[in-house]
This record gives C-alpha cells, structure tokens and sequence, in this order.
C-alpha cells in the first residue's frame, strides 16, 4: 500500500481492491492467532488431516480479505495461483480444499472455545492498537445494522439453542418523521450487529451479535463494557447514539464510567411543551424542554417572549449544568434584565443537577454546537458497516447456521482489525521523489507486533458475553 503523509493514520480509502502478496503476507503475520489454531488442532485430535487447520483458516482469511464473492472462487483462485496457496501453506493445487471443508470448518469455529478464542482475536489487536494510538476510542459512536443469514432446521437449530447462541429470525425496522409517521420500513432475515465505532478513525472497538428481537438499548452495557476493557482505562470521553439507546439504564450507565452521553431524547411528553425548573414556583420565569434545554422567559414584552438560557458549562465535581442570563452573555437589552440580574455582574445564574434525571439533562447539553458536532460523528458507524458489508460480505444472506454466521463474522471483524493495524502501521511517503518515513504511532506499533500475544480469557469468555445480552424467543 502507498499512503501519503497527508493521509490520516487510518487511511481507508488506500485499501487496494486488489492485495498484493506482500499486503496479505502481511494481513496473516499481524494475526495473532496462534492460540485459536491449537484449540482447532486439540479439538481435532488424531482424526485425519487431509485439509490442515492452519489451512483451512489461510483460505477463510483470504476470501474475506480478497474480496471474494464465494468461498469457492477464492478456492478457484488458489489452485491457479501457486504464489496465494504458498502463503497458507498448501503444497499443491491438488491439496486445496474443497468447499465441504470450508463449511465444516466453519460450523466448528462456531462453537465453544474456539468462538471465545476467536473474539480474543479481534479484542487482542484493539487493544494493541488503544496503546499505542493515544486518541483511539476517545470519541465513540455506535449503532446496530441488519444482517441477513439463513436457519438451520428444528434440531439443528435446537441444538445451537442449547449453546447458547441465538438463532437467525425477522426482523422489522421503522423510520418515523417528526410527527411519528412511519416514512420508510426496513424488513429483513437473520441477526443484528451491534457496532461501537471511533469517530475519528473509523476503527471497530467491540461488536456483539444478537437476535433481531435485541434493542439497541439493552444491548449497549454489555458492548461498552467490551470496549472497556480493549482500551487504557478512562479512554472513551464521548459515546453517540440514536434515539434507540435513550433509556435511564443507558444513561446511568454512561453517567457512572464519566462518559458524556451524545444521545438524542425521544419524544414522550404527548401535551407539555414545557415544565418548571423543580425548586421553582409560579413566580419564576425559568422553564425547560423535553430535550432538557433550559428557558427564560421575558415577562415585560407584549407577548411574552421566551429565550434559551446561555449555557456555560458543566461542573463534574456538583453534578450539575450551570446557565447564565442570555442578555448579560451575549450583549443585548432584556426588559427583564433589572427584574432578573439585580446588577449582578454576571447576571442570573442556575445550576440545574443532573441528579433531576439523567436523560434530561446529560453531561453536554443537547442544545449546544458541540453536541451536534458530536452527533453527526455517528455517520462513521455507516461506514465501517458499508465496509463489513459491501468489502467483506457481511451480509451476504447464503450463510445458514448460527454457529456459521457467528464465526463467519468473527473473521470478518478480524480482517478488519488486521488492516487497521496494517493502515497504522504503514510507511509513509513525501511526494513523488520522496523517502518512506515512519512515523512514530507506526513505529511502537511495529514493537507492539514483535510482542507475544496477552493472556486470553477464560474458555467461556464470549459464553458469558453472550449471556449479558438479552436473549429473545
């Protein structure tokens, strides 16, 4: 890959759509997947051993990698290309695999401890990449996209069931307009994913699958927990969501790991527009919204004019969101200034506690510009799911089996954790004549690559991940 110095660390857009050898030589040697492939070996046994385990991994890794419609045209391409097969290590075009073998190997990649082992994966390179770059995860946006798979029949699927695994079902999704009329309807068959992205470098921190039947709310706790613990402690300032994690368990949650919830408030007031300030009386003239904003209201002027409240930031150590009078901050006469300031200095002051209720008022208002900077930062989640979708087959709805689907999944947010690290970790070029340099991110990464693999989870990590999540018949 040939990246310019004035491209960002993740440089996204320089993916070639056709790897060379030595960009998938490279893919394969960040991978840290040596454990993985010892459990599949061990599981194994001394059964035979026509089609390696190291082999049949290579061939997964490739199709995703390379952009391959089918696991059989990435089989095609590796029995003519001598140079590929000798990469994954298949001696000859008659030791490549057969599409039956790619599909039971999948089917045991599914399933316990090798799942585990394989999320360790993709949670091993985030973290190796949280410690070197020092903004990763700082700003943070998720949301959950549809994908589609196919069932297995009744004892397959109950025997999946029993694992703990969810199992692909319909799933119906609803686009409301201001007025709560239904604009557009998504309908689909299979599983949901759920995506805690950063911002700024579009880098997938932590998914979870789940059923259709999951809320974005319910399972956000658990995918911020994973994104936790794959990055240095106190890492993730900002999380921005939609509408669909606005409930009081999400805020608490976000409120106790001093995280500034980025999230727009649903609408639940039917016939108030408006409610007093608690502590305050008829004889105030401070009132706030639904989303939280608070006002003031001009009682000289015929009629009676009300304006938002200038909003000066929010004091952790009180828990609370302190406002001042509009007109002394910003220069202008109010009929009410003698009446409200009382030639205070800096005019009326408020405190409002967050402590009133927690989705109202969040850390960062909602009517300030930062919070809609912020927002708009969830359009990353868009396309990090493009790409897991449109670059590596994500949804491409011929996968049946939860156990399939799950590992399938599994590899593709490993291939795009794999080059993240290569993007970071690239040499960068000065014009057209110019030298490649790296640069300092690049080159601790590359002493992070040399470094054994960290202590795995235990074998039931990804057992008790899944039972964090909220199961649905």
């Amino acid at each position: 890959m040939r990246i310019a110095t004035t491209k960002p660390l993740f440089a996204w857009d320089c993916l070639e759509d056709s790897p060379t050898l030595k960009t998938i030589q490279q893919l394969l040697e960040v991978i840290p997947d040596a454990a993985l492939l010892e459990s599949l070996r061990t599981n194994r046994g001394k059964g035979r051993n026509d089609c390696p385990v190291s082999v049949a991994w290579g061939v997964l890794v490739l199709s995703i990698a390379l952009r391959h419609v089918t696991i059989e045209a990435c089989l095609a391409e590796l029995r003519r290309n001598e140079s590929l097969r000798r990469l994954i290590g298949i001696p000859s075009e008659e030791a490549v695999p057969q599409k039956w073998n790619l599909s039971r190997f999948l089917d045991t990649l599914g399933r316990e401890p090798h799942l585990s082992l394989l999320h360790e994966v993709f949670d091993s390179m985030i973290q190796r990449l949280g410690s070197v770059v020092p903004d990763l995860g700082r700003d943070t946006a998720g949301d959950a996209t549809s994908l589609n798979a196919r069932r297995k029949k009744s004892e397959g699927a109950q025997q999946e069931e029993g694992e703990g695994l969810p199992q692909a079902s319909g799933g119906r999704k609803e686009y409301l307009d201001d007025e709560g009329q239904v604009t557009k309807v998504i309908e689909w068959f299979g599983f949901k994913l759920h995506l805690l992205v950063d911002v700024k470098h579009e880098v997938s921190l932590a998914y979870q699958i789940t059923d259709t039947k999951a809320g974005d709310g319910e399972t956000l706790p658990a995918l911020l927990s994973d994104a936790q613990e794959n990055l240095p402690a106190g890492r993730i300032e900002t999380l921005a969501y939609d509408k669909a994690a606005d409930t009081n368990e999400v805020h608490e949650v976000l409120s106790r790991a001093h995280i500034k919830a980025v999230i727009q408030n649903r609408s639940l007031w039917k016939e108030e527009h408006e409610r007093m300030l608690p502590g305050h009386d008829g004889n105030s003239n401070l009132v706030y919204d639904e989303a939280g904003t608070v006002h003031c209201y001009d009682r000289v002027s015929e009629p009676m004019v009300r304006h938002p409240m200038a909003y000066i930031g929010y004091e952790p150590q009180r828990e609370t969101l302190k406002y001042r009078c509009p007109a002394m901050h910003q220069g202008w006469p109010c009929p009410m200034s003698a009446t409200c300031n009382q030639e205070k200095t800096y005019g009326l002051t408020v405190r409002v506690s967050r402590e009133i209720d927690l989705r109202r008022f969040p850390a960062l208002p909602r009517a300030t510009k930062k919070f809609e900077r912020l927002y708009k930062g969830r359009t990353a989640v868009e396309r990090v799911n493009a790409r897991l979708k449109i670059f590596w087959g994500a949804d491409d709805g011929n996968v049946t089996g939860s156990r399939r689907f799950f590992a399938l999944l599994g590899v593709i947010l490993v291939v795009h954790a794999a080059f993240a690290t290569l993007l970071a970790a690239a040499p960068r070029h000065e014009g057209t004549l110019g030298q490649t340099k790296l640069g300092p991110i690049a080159k601790a990464l590359h002493g992070k690559l040399k470094e054994p693999m960290p202590r795995r989870r235990s074998r039931h990590a990804s057992q008790e991940r899944q039972g964090r999540l909220p199961l649905h018949a």
